[in-house]
């Protein structure tokens, strides 16, 4: 797998996938997704599971609304698509830390079945071009201890472990940053587990 992104205003394309914004028909492939106990029990407190497919449109229609870049940074939610099949695998997004969002955070989460393909790392590799494009030195990664995904794809970007803290969302959790210097020197290929 190549390290190669390409940026279009708001679309993010990699060799096998498409981030773009998020459309109201996305709603009954984002509960697969966000509607999965085995995605919320990482997410939770923060986003509970969504139970139904009125309670996902709602959310997705938040997400339309804030906009982009919104906090004049390079932040925003994107829908992660199979460049093949243009099936939605993921979602992902790019938002300040709390409590200052002083910090910006990387973060990905895919349905169960495109689990175990690389597909987080490659996706957060993308994010990570976009906020860099957009002037940004260095992002974050937080995930929950027991995460093991979630570490495995923060490292396979390039993300180095900075520590556990309990400053974001009052949770005890790893934090991983990639600076801008290190993007495109780790390997993307999925590890021997993923395969």
């Amino acid at each position: 797998m190549t390290h190669q992104v390409t940026i279009v205003g708001s679309t993010i394309s990699t060799p096998r996938l498409r981030l773009r914004p998020w459309r109201h028909d996305d709603a009954a492939e984002a509960l697969d997704i966000y509607g999965s106990s085995e995605v919320s029990r990482w997410l939770a407190p923060v986003m509970d599971r969504i139970k139904d497919l009125d309670q996902m449109r709602a959310v997705i229609n938040r997400w339309i609304t804030a906009p982009l870049g919104s906090e004049g940074r390079p932040s925003g939610r994107w829908v992660i698509e199979e460049t093949e099949s243009g099936r939605v695998a993921g979602s992902g997004q790019i938002l300040p830390l709390p409590p200052e969002g002083d910090d910006l955070e990387l973060g990905y989460q895919f349905a169960p079945w495109a689990w175990g393909r690389g597909l987080a790392a490659e996706a957060g590799h993308a994010l990570a071009h976009y906020a860099f494009s957009k002037g940004e030195e260095e992002v974050f990664a937080v995930v929950r201890p027991k995460n093991d995904r979630g570490t495995r794809a923060a490292r396979r970007i390039g993300m180095e472990w900075v520590g556990e803290t309990e400053k974001y969302y009052n949770l005890r959790l790893q934090v991983f940053r990639l600076r801008k210097g290190d993007l495109d020197t780790s390997s993307l290929d999925p590890g021997p587990v993923e395969r």
